[in-house]
């Protein structure tokens, strides 16, 4: 009997430590100023503690501080290994597209008040968000899964790519290099999962108020060395948003949707450049040729 209860034990270690591995080469990280963001399957998740008492008193302050509602309900998770509440809503985007967000307020093992936050388009899991929490509050994510605040490379779906310091970041897994492109990515569990993030960021960019998709096309390009396809899509900005524009010589951007199989990673990954950026002969901005090129 003690021999098959150690077997299991054994599989439940080997089960537990095979998906947190999994979940560990998805998952990239910033840490600035006292608030950890996370990107994973096209989730935004923050973490951040507050010197606060998990009281009553303490908490109402922090929901203050979120924006938390007093009519809107605090529930306990009893599946989590701590103190908690949580409270969870939705933001409408288009008809079609849902924000939900999910606030996970903790009791941390210096009895100070941890808050942790999943923000997701048209999808939520609370086991991924429990799994989460967890690897979080044990201060159980590796090192290496945290990219430095100061850009000289980037790991892009397990490739070191050299970018200098000349880029930077504007959000978890969101490069931006003056005149040299943009690109944002995330690295999903699988591949439908990664299409239907392409399909919602390009719901999001058509449904903006402050311009209009101009011209959509579906091109043949070589991704990471796979050959696969992209959506290019031609935006103008209108309004005021185009006289900011202006001012810096900027009219268009010439944005990339694509998602595929890369080095057994599915990826998701949003790339642009305005019209007078540097481009290149392939046509590229110098950021996208890091990782793409037009097939003829």
């Amino acid at each position: 009997m003690k021999k098959q209860f150690t077997i299991i034990l054994l599989l439940a270690f080997t089960v537990s430590f095979a998906q947190n591995d999994s979940i560990f080469s998805r998952l990239q990280a910033i840490y600035n100023n006292g608030t950890s963001f996370f990107n994973i399957d096209g989730y935004t998740i923050t973490s951040q503690t507050l010197n606060y008492p998990f009281t009553e008193k303490g908490l109402k302050k922090v929901y203050r501080k979120y924006d938390i509602k007093k009519n809107e309900e605090k529930t306990k998770d009893e599946q989590l290994p701590y103190n908690n509440y949580y409270v969870e809503n939705a933001d409408k985007i288009t008809e079609s597209l849902v924000q939900n967000n999910s606030y996970y307020f903790i009791e941390n093992h210096e009895k100070r008040i941890t808050i942790i936050q999943f923000s997701s388009i048209n999808k939520r899991d609370k086991e991924f968000e429990r799994t989460l929490i967890k690897l979080i509050i044990e201060d159980k994510i590796p090192k290496e899964n945290y990219a430095a605040m100061k850009i000289d490379s980037i790991n892009f779906a397990g490739r070191k790519i050299k970018l200098g310091t000349g880029c930077n970041w504007t959000n978890v897994n969101t490069v931006q290099c003056p005149y040299y492109g943009e690109m944002n990515w995330s690295v999903h569990k699988d591949l439908e999962d990664a299409k239907n993030t392409i399909e919602q960021q390009f719901a999001i960019t058509k449904s903006r108020k402050n311009g209009k998709v101009i011209s959509e096309a579906i091109v043949d390009i070589e991704f990471e060395g796979t050959e696969t396809k992209a959506k290019k899509v031609i935006y103008d900005f209108t309004g005021p948003t185009s006289v900011l524009a202006s001012m810096s010589g900027g009219k268009t951007l010439t944005i990339f949707y694509v998602a595929t199989e890369v080095r057994g990673n599915y990826v998701s990954c949003v790339l642009s450049f305005w019209n007078n950026d540097t481009i290149t002969e392939n046509g590229l901005a110098p950021l996208l040729e890091e990782v793409m090129k037009l097939k003829e």
